[in-house]
């Protein structure tokens, strides 16, 4: 059983719970899998017939979405009630990969055409209407929003880059610049902490690259596997960051010096305050 993408949470207590897309036992099935504090893991729900899960966002009311990879949507899942729906469907993408969401609960969807090395940037709208923000770019793959809510990182996987923009606050996108460039190995999934650090795993290398939002390599962690494909942070202080590592099949984690911003941004000021 492989594991994908992952997310942000933690439950009433402060433990910490992820959905994650989970490759089934027989191929081409896939599912949500949730994985509990104590390591219990299972399926959580099974995506609708022809589709194929990747990346994974809650919004401030607590609703999932999630990368629809095969069927070009986007995914609404409701966690009480497991009800999934199409939250935004859009023909023209080539495979909606992964997922960024604002405060405001605007979500950005990297995708790219990993055969021709192209990508697409999206956003989408809290309802639901789609908008194409960039084409012509390279295999877009990690995105995030950093804490200031100003500012937008894309990583393309097969060039090494990551690029910045400043996100105003109707969505729109300006002053795109590089933020920092690798000489080797892949890039997948990122997270922001709450200073506005970036985590990078990279894929290959078997590492986590943390980059300050000025674009300087802070530091780079070393994991067991090879092939980590997200992060999230989580536990009951934020700072337990959780890597998938896909050559494992399996879930790592290691200690960061920050709350992760998607953690900060579910989280109530008693929470952070009890750190």
């Amino acid at each position: 059983m492989g594991y994908g993408e992952l997310t942000d949470g933690s439950n009433a207590s402060g433990q910490f719970v992820a959905l994650l897309t989970m490759l089934g036992l027989w191929e081409g099935s896939f599912a949500l899998g949730r994985v509990s504090a104590d390591g219990t893991h299972g399926t959580f729900v099974d995506v609708p017939a022809g589709g194929m899960a990747n990346g994974l966002r809650f919004d401030q009311q607590g609703q999932l979405f999630v990368a629809d990879v095969t069927g070009h949507n986007v995914l609404r899942l409701d966690p009480i009630s497991k009800a999934i729906s199409v939250f935004a469907h859009e023909p023209r993408m080539n495979q909606p990969n992964d997922l960024a969401i604002t405060d405001a609960d605007v979500l950005f969807a990297s995708d790219p055409n990993w055969s021709e090395g192209t990508g697409q940037l999206w956003r989408i709208d809290p309802d639901g209407t789609v908008h194409l923000m960039e084409t012509e770019m390279g295999t877009t793959n990690g995105i995030e929003v950093g804490p200031d809510g100003g500012t937008l990182y894309v990583g393309e996987s097969a060039q090494r880059w990551i690029w910045q923009y400043d996100l105003s606050a109707d969505g729109q996108l300006s002053n795109k610049r590089l933020l920092i460039t690798f000489e080797d190995f892949g890039l997948d999934g990122m997270r922001c902490d709450e200073m506005g650090n970036l985590y990078v795993t990279r894929y290959g290398k078997g590492t986590v690259a943390i980059i300050s939002p000025g674009g300087e390599l802070l530091d780079e962690i070393t994991i067991k596997g090879k092939n980590p494909t997200n992060i999230a942070f989580g536990g009951t202080d934020g700072r337990t960051c959780y890597v998938t590592v896909s050559d494992r099949g399996c879930i790592e984690a290691f200690r960061a010096p920050h709350a992760g911003r998607s953690w900060a941004m579910m989280h109530t000021d008693r929470d952070r305050d009890n750190r």
